[in-house]
Order: C-alpha cells, then structure tokens, then sequence
C-alpha cells in the first residue's frame, strides 16, 4: 500500500483504496484486484494549514474592506413607457429603491424632461 498525502493506494493495482478507518489493525480491501492491503494511514496523519496568500489571485488583490463607489459615474435610471401625468410624455426615466422591509415592495422613482417627478410604491 502506498500513502501520498490521506490518499491510500493498492500496493497491487494502484487503485485508490476505500478511506482510512483509522486503526493499523484494518484492512482495506481493493475494490479493482481484490487485494488485502493494511491500513497503514493511520501512523500517516498529516495536517496542512494555508493561508490566503498561498494562491495569489488578480481578483484577490483588487479586494479591499473598503470600496470608494464615485455616485456620479453610475447609471442608477433607465427608461419606460410610462405616461407623465403633467406633460403627457409616454417615456420618462425611473429608478428602483428599496426603502422599506425585504418582504415589501421597491419604490419606483419616475422623472420626466419636464421636471416633474413622482413614485409609486410596489
């Protein structure tokens, strides 16, 4: 029986052996050749610890607790065709905000080129 790591391989076939009961007693039984092999694993515990520094990432180092959002460069409001109730415009530009609990509607926010605006709760 051969041991990389807390994987048990058949000494016969080097077929990946059942996991590791835990006692030298055991026997694990090769489930490809049939063959008896000891479980050797057991005196073979071995611990590993990583860290994130460990697997550098592009995305990880662009990570940061605090992130600047500049409001001013987002496109918060689209379009609908939704009539103005001043002007008569059919397509006036709306936002969607989630203002009161989770389990209740958004607040949709209308603006028409004619300066009026109004919302409608969902």
């Amino acid at each position: 029986m051969a041991t990389i790591g807390s994987l048990v391989f058949c000494t016969d076939c080097g077929n990946l052996l059942p996991a590791s009961k835990g006692t030298a007693k055991n026997i694990l039984l090769c489930n490809c050749c049939g063959a008896e092999n000891p479980d050797n694993a057991a005196s073979q515990t071995i611990i590993t610890q990583t860290k994130p520094s460990d697997f550098p990432s592009p995305l990880r180092t662009q990570l940061s607790s605090v992130q600047v959002v500049e409001r001013h460069k987002i496109q918060t409001e689209a379009t609908t065709n939704v009539t103005c109730p001043k002007c008569g415009r059919t397509e006036v530009r709306f936002s969607a905000v989630q203002l009161r609990s989770a389990d209740e509607g958004t607040t949709v926010f209308f603006n028409c080129d004619c300066g009026f605006r109004w919302n409608d709760n969902n």
